[in-house]
């Protein structure tokens, strides 16, 4: 853990990575801070461009001075170490071609959709960012750990998160225009 923001974050895309995935976490569970997921669905974005130019996308200056206090390094440490602890057992390295540098555009691209998925906001549904989360971590950790089966399964469920964003998105206009109707009407 560093001194400040940029210090334990680091601008390596590895490091990013892991930091990615941890904030994915909480969202797995349908109550999460309000806010947090278009925090985490952009923060998926910004470091889906770094891996698609091959280089980590810095921090602004402005969250990357900020001083972290010993309380808030120890309780990182802690979420890190269950995390590593937990991927550890799961996670290992195979099918490597995926995590290879001829797959970096489509893990930037299956990373970005999983962010954008998570950052549109889905009227009155409150579990709707769940498959982005799962999505965001799977990819982040299997890249972290070139596991490529857990890249696979981060694919399904990007795939799977976008297309229920749509047909949420869909399944909600067509109620509102028939409410209106029927209002109107």
């Amino acid at each position: 853990m560093g001194d400040t923001v940029a210090d334990t974050v680091g601008q390596g895309a590895r490091r990013q990575l892991v930091w990615l995935g941890l904030l994915a976490m909480p969202l797995l569970f349908p109550v999460a801070l309000p806010g947090m997921a278009s925090a985490v669905g952009g923060l998926g974005m910004v470091v889906a461009i770094g891996l698609f130019r091959g280089r980590a996308v810095p921090l602004p200056r402005w969250l990357g001075k900020r001083v972290l206090g010993e309380r808030v390094k120890a309780l990182l440490a802690r979420m890190i170490h269950r995390a590593l602890a937990l991927f550890a057992r799961v996670g290992r390295p195979r099918l490597l071609a995926l995590s290879n540098r001829p797959a970096r555009t489509l893990n930037a691209l299956m990373l970005g959709l999983a962010g954008l998925s998570m950052a549109v906001p889905v009227p009155v549904i409150t579990f709707d960012n769940v498959l982005p989360a799962l999505a965001i971590v799977l990819i982040a950790w299997g890249l972290r750990l070139r596991d490529g089966l857990m890249l696979l399964a981060g694919y399904c469920v990007t795939l799977a998160a976008a297309a229920s964003v749509v047909l949420l998105w869909w399944g909600g206009s067509v109620l509102a225009t028939r409410l209106l109707a029927w209002v109107s009407g």
